[in-house]
């Protein structure tokens, strides 16, 4: 039985994962491109799998079509955006997902860039490697407004280290857990109003058809002078040309940004700034994180393969 394995981290410092892989009697196929398989290299590596373990390359209604012996998809993460469900359901392929093997480590990422932007981190590192020792004066997230979007086992985790540092949290979601909240501390509104009223933004929502480019003109015009947005989500939540045009005119004080809709973002103007952190897609990317996500992956595909010990 064949399968195809794409996220470039699977294994990486794990080979015990491919192992596991192989003693199930699964003949593995490797991700080889270096990068993300576009459709035409999926078509052509899925032509005779039964499963495989997807990172966040496309696996739509097309890709789908060209796999007649897929049976299970293994998703190596959360994010089920790149993944045609409603094919997947009609054919009977089961389709898991890593929850909660990455959290901690997507919020102490989401954390390091509001720090990283708040603080002026990476200026003051250029100018510290010019030998030039001038200071440059940056602002506080201590005691500040945290808006979390998406209120799940990640937002959940920036939350708690927002406690730390005696930050007032505000949330919105479309689920809701009051008896949390309550527990926690945080105050629900409407998106509206996170966006007027919070001094850091941070998107941990799911991508859905709904909250597509949420963070829009509009929102974003409603932000405060020295507020931060701060995406380790989808790219797809925020309108990047409307932030852009924002950043350049010093309309909010700056953004991290793990993600891009198209990654690495082509408009120039991007590389040009002082007010954004820029990140590859490696919030998740720690040893820890990574090697929870593959066992866990191994584990969902081979129960869904029939294959589990």
């Amino acid at each position: 039985m064949k399968i195809l394995v794409t996220p470039r981290s699977f294994g990486k410092a794990n080979p015990e994962l491919f192992e596991r892989l192989r003693a199930a009697g699964l003949d593995v196929t490797r991700n080889d491109s270096g990068g993300i398989l576009s459709r035409e290299a999926m078509q052509e590596k899925l032509a005779d799998c039964a499963g495989v373990i997807l990172g966040i390359d496309p696996l739509d209604a097309g890709v789908l079509a060209a796999a007649p012996q897929l049976r299970a998809v293994a998703k190596y993460g959360v994010g089920l955006d790149n993944i045609d469900l409603e094919v997947c359901k009609a054919r009977g392929i089961r389709v898991s997902r890593t929850v909660g093997a990455n959290s901690e480590a997507v919020a102490d990422y989401a954390f390091a860039l509001m720090l990283a932007v708040a603080r002026k981190l990476v200026p003051i590192h250029t100018r510290c490697c010019a030998r030039d020792w001038g200071k440059i004066t940056s602002i506080d997230i201590y005691g500040k407004t945290l808006g979390i979007v998406g209120l799940g086992a990640i937002g959940r985790c920036v939350a708690r280290r927002a406690q730390g540092f005696g930050m007032r949290v505000l949330a919105h979601d479309v689920i809701w857990d009051a008896d949390y909240a309550a527990r926690a501390g945080i105050r629900r509104v409407d998106l509206d109003t996170l966006c007027r009223e919070a001094d850091v933004i941070s998107l941990h929502a799911a991508l859905t058809p709904d909250n597509r480019q949420c963070i829009n003109a509009a929102r974003i015009a409603l932000m405060r002078e020295n507020s931060i947005l701060i995406n380790t989500a989808r790219g797809e939540l925020v309108d990047e040309a409307a932030l852009l045009a924002a950043l350049k005119q010093g309309r909010i004080y700056g953004a991290g940004l793990d993600v891009f809709m198209q990654e690495p973002p082509a408009a120039s103007d991007w590389y040009e700034l002082d007010n954004v952190v820029m990140g590859s897609h490696c919030s998740s990317s720690t040893a820890g994180a990574t090697a929870c996500m593959g066992h866990m992956a191994v584990d969902n595909l081979l129960r869904d393969l029939g294959l589990a010990d």
